[in-house]
């Protein structure tokens, strides 16, 4: 297979370091990701500044090329410029922290894969869903399984998958569930700071609230250390509202 890997995270970061380690096992794959962490950028792409590449290494040979721009910058880049082949996937990862609910408005490795979606190739998500974790091997095993079977099954056109990995060791995990998106958020607060030039500055922070109960949503199956995998697609029409809003009647 040929695969583009990207993430948010960086270039440098250790998730992405492992999943190139892990899919070279199975295809010829080409790692085009930001030059600095991206988290939380969206699907933003840059048509205002340059995008400028340049080759990075990690363990003293070549490992990708770095990007100065966002996550779906890189796909389209990987795709339109960088690779000498169009690629079978994007597979977008392995993020660290969770991209579920709402929260996947926000994240940089939901939209890389959904870029990739946009341009006519399949797309897969890979996030574990904490900050602090050490340990890659059960999410490489898991993402080589799934591009093989994207490869052999394929995806609906217009569809991604967005995979969540629990925060426990591998022997911890009950399963696999696929999920709806969840309807969780953050409960949301800024920190209003002064700097030394006594200048106000804020920071965001804030808690996350889970506001599902239902057996089948991305961030309860998490919450019951079970892999959460979510078909997600980009059309935002609200169908159901079709109908009404042409009853509205409304005057040219």
């Amino acid at each position: 297979m040929k695969i583009l890997i990207t993430n948010d995270d960086g270039i440098y970061a250790d998730g992405i370091y492992h999943l190139k380690k892990a899919l070279d096992q199975i295809g010829e794959v080409l790692v085009v990701a930001p030059d600095v962490e991206r988290s939380a950028v969206g699907h933003a792409i840059t048509i205002s500044d340059p995008l400028r590449v340049f080759e990075a290494e990690r363990d003293g040979v070549f490992f990708g090329y770095a990007v100065n721009g966002t996550p779906a910058d890189c796909v389209k880049l990987g795709i339109r410029c960088l690779a000498k082949w169009t690629p079978d996937i994007v597979v977008s990862g392995i993020n660290l922290g969770a991209n579920t609910a709402t929260n996947i408005i926000y994240s940089g490795t939901v939209s890389a894969a959904a870029e990739a979606v946009i341009m006519g190739i399949p797309g897969l998500a890979l996030s574990l869903t904490a900050f602090d974790v050490k340990e890659f091997d059960y999410t490489c095993r898991l993402a080589v399984d799934l591009v093989r079977k994207i490869e052999k099954n394929g995806l609906p056109e217009g569809t991604l998958l967005n995979v969540n990995v629990p925060p426990v060791p591998a022997d911890q995990i009950r399963g696999i569930a696929i999920t709806r998106q969840g309807k969780g958020r953050y409960e949301e607060f800024f920190d209003k700071r002064v700097d030394p030039t006594r200048r106000t500055y804020y920071w965001l922070a804030g808690k996350r609230m889970i506001l599902d109960s239902d057996e089948d949503v991305d961030d309860v199956v998490i919450m019951r250390n079970k892999v959460s995998i979510t078909p997600v697609r980009y059309d935002l029409t609200d169908m159901k509202m079709l109908d009404e809003l042409k009853k509205w009647e409304i005057e040219q």
